[in-house]
Parts: structure tokens; C-alpha cells; sequence
């Protein structure tokens, strides 16, 4: 970048100073995280399609279940926290599973009960009683669910209890209805004629018991393609991360330890990851054991995009489940180096020193040498270090947008994610314009806002430029909320930054409403030279349409 936080000048610092009151004044837009990684893929239990925060290895293994060998993603998410990761979310996808069931007598029938997450280690057991019940309501029962740790222990992970349920259909406490908002189980089949039995543990000895889940619970075939993808429309796959308020980076690790995940899937991840300002991580397929190899393959390499990164090569590990040295894709440990790098640098700046290596445990899987890695480089494939080496020739980490004949700044992996790191923020930090009223007072307080924030980072050395004016600008005004859109409920504002060149602006435009907010990249001028032709070249591109749209 053309300026760092240590050339920090006086005048500098005073308007610092002013952007950081201004900021407070406006109610100052928060800076989003940066390394945040959501991971995709089969594990051996927990929830299905649902997007699950942890902070640790063993909340993974708490929800989740721990290693399991036909799980690459719980490999993944343990070398990404061995590596410096912190915060992580997790979904876990299925092909086929079953949840075991539960069977409760009901006279000469039975309640039939399933779980709500399948897998053949999904422990439940349930209880029915009718304390608290009078004698003459013979549809009422006390029904309690557990979840267990391990089979037939009393290793309690997640408990409910339903109290005065209804075994009549309509009624208001109607088990069916009830228990659709349970966590761990739901109604299965016709509900019998009478209510369950009470649960005892024999008729010697009448104190209440638990009935456990039968074996049939099942952990389905081996993932493909399809069920990672999921579905946009039911939330399902990697469109289950929808639910979340956003992350950084995305892993899909591979389908089986010798199964890359298919080119559909990271067509449509990489597309995904452009909607959520996010970065997805590619691994090398497994065919490319070297760096020739490597560089072969790289030719005819179909998947080019500026929301993916690679890292080369796979890596070597000691795996605990098999008592040996096995070979494991990096996109775990390359997210958690990242999120490692962020709390030591900023994330527009190229980290340095011991800081770009992988922890002890992992190694690359194949040498690179100097040439190579080089070559490697301008095709847009990053490599791995298993060790600080300072006669290392520099290699500028890219995009996976690099090597495809482009020659945007959007090869430079710290130019894009410094990219996705403001557009975030803003768009996240303005959303209160939808619920003000559409006006210049409202416009004038999100302009202020955003000029602070953008200030901030120029002051730090985030923006190419010596003036403010050639380092970003901010519009809010009548020149992007028309008399059109205000009448649509939508409110409009428009941001640049320069990356690399004073006064080479990247542009978005962010759109606010009620229904929800949108950001997307505009071409509102590529190279001004003044503040004059600026908002000159700005306002043409107005005129023309093409920074009004939806």
C-alpha cells in the first residue's frame, strides 16, 4: 500500500482524531470480523443443515462428535484451531441418514417417536409420567427427552421436559404440535387411542425409568457434490450459512480422503462467498502431488475466481484415528494461519516472518523450490512453508483470479479481503437507514458515518493516496436517491476506495429497505484525477443508469 501506520503524520493524526468524534457522534460503524471460517461436510453427529458457532475443538467434539475417519471436516476444523483459528461455524450435511427412533407403550400400542439429527450415534432415551396430573384427565402426560453422550450411560448432554402433553390430536397441548419445537425428537406415524404408559423400571420396584432409543439410527452413504450444494430455497447445504450474520472464509473439504469436491460445487461456493463478502478455500485435488504436477494441471485449471484462494501442497499429519502419517487437504489449517496473521496484522497488509508458516504437526506434503513456487505464484496458487526461510524470493499471496489473464487488484489476496472487510462493515453498519426516515438528515448522518470509517482506515495506512479526497469518497445525496427509489422505500449510498493508485477507486453501492439490504460493485469511475473530474465522472455514470439499478 502507499502508506503505513508508521508514517503516521501530524495532520494525520488530527484528523484522525476528528473521523474517530465524527464517527461517535454518528454512531460509528463497527468493524467486522475477519476471520470467521464456516466449514461444510459429514461429521458423526450433531445437527443437519443448521449453521453452528464454536469457538473450540472440543465444542466441535461436543456437538459434533470429534474425529471420525470418514469425516474430512472435522480433520479440517482441528487443524484450523491447532493453527490459530478462533471463531468457526459448522454444517454438518448428510446423504441419506436416518434418526433412530423410540418406541413408547401405549396400552396395546405404542407412541412412536424420532430423533430430530440422524446418525447412528444419537443417543436418546425418554420417560413418561403423571405427577401433577388429576385422575380424570386420561389424555395428559409428562413426557421428558434426554440426550446421552454414550449409549445406555447417564452422560446427559441435552435434556427437555414437555409437561401435561395431549394424546388427542386437537387438543391444545397436542404432543404432535408440541413437540415441533423440540431439539431432539418429533412425532413419528399415527398417535395411538391412549396416552403412553408410565415409564417404570418393573413392576417390583414401581419408581420411573427411561425407555432408550432403538438401533436404527444410520449415518447415510458418503457425500456428493449434490448434498453440499444444497438448496438455496430450504436453507440446505452451504446455503444453511444464509441463517448467519456472515463469515470470512468457507471450507468445503473434500468428499473422502481421495474424492476432490467437484467444479459444480465451487462454481456455486465461490458464488455464494461473492453475496457474503466472503473468501472461499480451495484445496489442491489430490492428483497433484507436485509442484510440475501442479503446474501442469494449472494450464487447462477451468475454476478461476477473486473470492478463492489456493494453497499448494496437501499436507502430512500424524492422524490419532489411525496411528500413522496420512495426508490431509490444508483448507483448515491455511483458515487458521489466516486468522493467526489478522491478530498480528492488518488484514491489507502481507504478514511476514515466522507468522506465514504452518504450526508444528504439519508438513507439506511435497518439496517446492524457489522457481517454483514463483511459478506457482503467478498462476495464482499460493504455497505452504513448514518453516521461516528470510532467503525466500518474494511472493505476493494472490487469488485464484491471478493466472487467468486478468489484471485487476483483485489477484492480491490482501487488496480483495481489505475489499470484503469494507463492504461488510458498511453495509452492516448503515442497515438502520432502512428505518429512518428517507431524507437528508438521514443521508447526511449515514455520509458522516462512512466518511469516519473509510478515514480511519486511511489513516492507517489501509488506502493508496495523500488526501482523503484521492484515498475515498462518500456520496449520499439526491444523486442516488431519486425521487424514484425514495418512492420505493429504498435508500441509496454510494463508497469508493483506492487500493493501489491514488484516485483508482473501487466503488459499491449499497441499497437499504425494510425487506432487507444489497451491496454490489459499481463502476462509477476507474481512474479520476481530480475531486472536480471525480463527481464529474460520477454523476455521467448517474445519468447513464449505471449506478442507479435495483
Amino acid at each position: 500500500m502507499a502508506k503505513s501506520a508508521a508514517e503516521l503524520s501530524v495532520p494525520a493524526a488530527l484528523r484522525s482524531l476528528a473521523g474517530a468524534a465524527l464517527g461517535g457522534m454518528a454512531d460509528a460503524i463497527a468493524r467486522a470480523p475477519t476471520a470467521v471460517t464456516a466449514f461444510v461436510g459429514r461429521t458423526l453427529k450433531g445437527p443437519v443443515n443448521r449453521a453452528t458457532a464454536i469457538a473450540s475443538f472440543g465444542e466441535f467434539q461436543q456437538h459434533f462428535g470429534g474425529l471420525w475417519q470418514p469425516s474430512t471436516v472435522a480433520y479440517a476444523v482441528e487443524q484450523f484451531f491447532e493453527n490459530g483459528g478462533r471463531e468457526a461455524c459448522v454444517v454438518r450435511v448428510v446423504n441419506g441418514a436416518r434418526p433412530p427412533t423410540l418406541t413408547l407403550p401405549a396400552g396395546s400400542e405404542a407412541l412412536q417417536l424420532q430423533g430430530v439429527n440422524p446418525g447412528s450415534r444419537e443417543y436418546l432415551r425418554a420417560s413418561v409420567d403423571y405427577d401433577g396430573i388429576d385422575g380424570g384427565e386420561f389424555d395428559l402426560f409428562n413426557l421428558v427427552v434426554q440426550r446421552l453422550r454414550v449409549a445406555a450411560s447417564e452422560q446427559i448432554e441435552d435434556q427437555e421436559i414437555f409437561r401435561r402433553l395431549s394424546i388427542a390430536a386437537r387438543a391444545e397441548r397436542a404432543i404432535g404440535n408440541m413437540l415441533c419445537e423440540s431439539r431432539l425428537v418429533r412425532v413419528l406415524g399415527a398417535l395411538p387411542t391412549q396416552r403412553p404408559d408410565r415409564s417404570i423400571r418393573s413392576p417390583q420396584a414401581p419408581v420411573v425409568g427411561y425407555v432408550h432409543s432403538n438401533p436404527d439410527g444410520d449415518d447415510g452413504a458418503a457425500l456428493t457434490d449434490y448434498d453440499l450444494i444444497g438448496s438455496a430455497l430450504e436453507g440446505t447445504g452451504l446455503f444453511a450459512l444464509k441463517a448467519i450474520e456472515g463469515f470470512n472464509f468457507l471450507c468445503i473439504p473434500p468428499l473422502g480422503r481421495e474424492q476432490d469436491v467437484g467444479m459444480s460445487t465451487l462454481m456455486v461456493a465461490a458464488r455464494f462467498c461473492r453475496d457474503r463478502h466472503a473468501m472461499l478455500l480451495v484445496d489442491p485435488p489430490a492428483s497433484w502431488n507436485g509442484a510440475r504436477a501442479a503446474l501442469e494441471a494449472l494450464r487447462s485449471w477451468p475454476f478461476r475466481s477473486e473470492n478463492a484462494l489456493m494453497y499448494f501442497p496437501r499436507l502430512t499429519a500424524f492422524d490419532r484415528l489411525r496411528g500413522r502419517i496420512e495426508t490431509f487437504a490444508p483448507c483448515g489449517a491455511v483458515a487458521g494461519m489466516l486468522a493467526r496473521l489478522d491478530e498480528a496484522w492488518p488484514v491489507w497488509a502481507a504478514a511476514q516472518g515466522e507468522d506465514v508458516t504452518l504450526r508444528a504437526g504439519l508438513r507439506p506434503a511435497c518439496a517446492v523450490d524457489d522457481a517454483e513456487r514463483v511459478r506457482l505464484g503467478q498462476a495464482g496458487v499460493n504455497t505452504l512453508l513448514a518453516v521461516r526461510a528470510p532467503t525466500l524470493p518474494l511472493v505476493t499471496a494472490c487469488t485464484l483470479a491471478a493466472g487467468g489473464g486478468v489484471s485487476s487488484d483483485w489477484k492480491y489476496l490482501s487488496a480483495r479481503r481489505l475489499a470484503l472487510f469494507i463492504n461488510a462493515s458498511i453495509e452492516r453498519g448503515t442497515r438502520w437507514l432502512a428505518f429512518e426516515q428517507n431524507a437528508r438528515p438521514a443521508w447526511k448522518r449515514a455520509r458522516e458515518q462512512t466518511e469516519a470509517f473509510l478515514d480511519a482506515l486511511d489513516v492507517e495506512g489501509a488506502f493508496a493516496g495523500s488526501a482523503p479526497e484521492e484515498s475515498y469518497f462518500v456520496i449520499c445525496d439526491e444523486r442516488v436517491n431519486t425521487r424514484d427509489s425514495v418512492a420505493q422505500g429504498k435508500v441509496k449510498l454510494l463508497f469508493g476506495f483506492a487500493l493501489t493508485r491514488p484516485c483508482d477507486f473501487h466503488a459499491a453501492l449499497v441499497t437499504h429497505q425494510s425487506s432487507g439490504s444489497q451491496l454490489r460493485t459499481v463502476t462509477a469511475n476507474r481512474q479520476a484525477t481530480s475531486q472536480r473530474r471525480l463527481e464529474w465522472e460520477i454523476e455521467t455514470s448517474i445519468l447513464r443508469g449505471i449506478i442507479i439499478g435495483p
